[in-house]
């Protein structure tokens, strides 16, 4: 497989930030309300570094009140095997908005799960928590995209990294002949749909496209009967959320997902495990 995203650039973001101690223009957020952070915002962990971008894909909050963003874990890696796959209470990795890093932060990287050898991601766990300033404002309304909420799937089948029993967010979309879950995408390519045509332990693969810097992006389940986006609704679509952007693949379709499951089910799991993880109990703001 080969990966889609420029998080090969960014292998080793998260070491120089531990090195350096302190990072030009890392200072806490400004303690303003109005700023907006939403799905398919694009993030960088450096100002210096504008090219080397991957992008939210769901934000709201956790069951302990916190704000969250989610976007994939292959976007960052710890060369000294320090940080990675645990929640990092250390402010050690801002992440600002890519069109605003006058801003200062967004907030921290809090979680990231190590790729372990893959140059896509981890398989099942390919996510990243980001803790949110209390000072940004959360928003269900990316540019094209509107989430409401987490899709579920009721009888489908659990993710491998769910608690028994399973949660019906925690369970996945039926894929193949028999099925017709799509996904509906929003990149710099614009705004895709396609068909769910295999789900290997909870990763999509779609005709859905995207490229590089996508990484981490909004996926959801298109809602059956609801507007496809078009030229005619401005290529606008809501629908709740059902993955991120994970990478493109040797294989067809080649666009690939990581599933919304397969995040919550880790999080619920890591969380009964170690109370008071990052993220667990995620939910989608409802906020416009």
């Amino acid at each position: 497989m080969r990966g889609h995203t420029r998080a090969g650039t960014l292998a080793g973001v998260l070491g120089v930030l531990l090195a350096a101690v302190s990072v030009p223009g890392a200072q806490a957020a400004p303690a303003e309300s109005g700023k907006r952070v939403f799905n398919s915002m694009q993030i960088v962990f450096s100002p210096d570094t504008p090219n080397d971008f991957c992008t939210l894909g769901a934000v709201g909050s956790d069951r302990y009140g916190r704000k969250i963003a989610i976007s994939a874990g292959h976007c960052m890696s710890d060369p000294t095997h320090q940080y990675a796959d645990r929640d990092i209470p250390e402010d050690v990795a801002p992440v600002y908005d890519r069109n605003d890093v006058g801003f200062g932060p967004l907030g921290h990287v809090r979680y990231f799960k190590d790729r372990e050898g893959s140059s896509t991601g981890h398989p099942t766990k390919d996510y990243m928590i980001i803790e949110l300033a209390p000072s940004v404002t959360l928003s269900s309304q990316g540019p094209y995209l509107k989430e409401t909420g987490e899709v579920e799937a009721p009888g489908g089948q659990p993710s491998p990294n769910a608690l028994n029993p399973p949660r019906d967010d925690e369970r996945l979309l039926g894929a193949g002949l028999l099925n017709t879950n799509e996904l509906v995408v929003s990149g710099q390519l614009g705004v895709h749909y396609g068909r769910v045509t295999s789900n290997s332990q909870g990763v999509y693969q779609s005709w859905a496209s995207h490229e590089g810097g996508d990484s981490g992006g909004p996926a959801i389940w298109h809602v059956p009967g609801s507007a496809y986006p078009s030229q005619a609704n401005g290529f606008q679509a809501s629908g709740p959320w059902a993955g991120i952007t994970k990478a493109v693949i040797l294989g067809v379709p080649q666009y690939v997902y990581t599933s919304s499951a397969n995040i919550l089910a880790d999080l619920r799991a890591r969380d009964a495990a170690h109370p008071g993880v990052y993220g667990a109990g995620f939910q989608v703001t409802d906020n416009p």
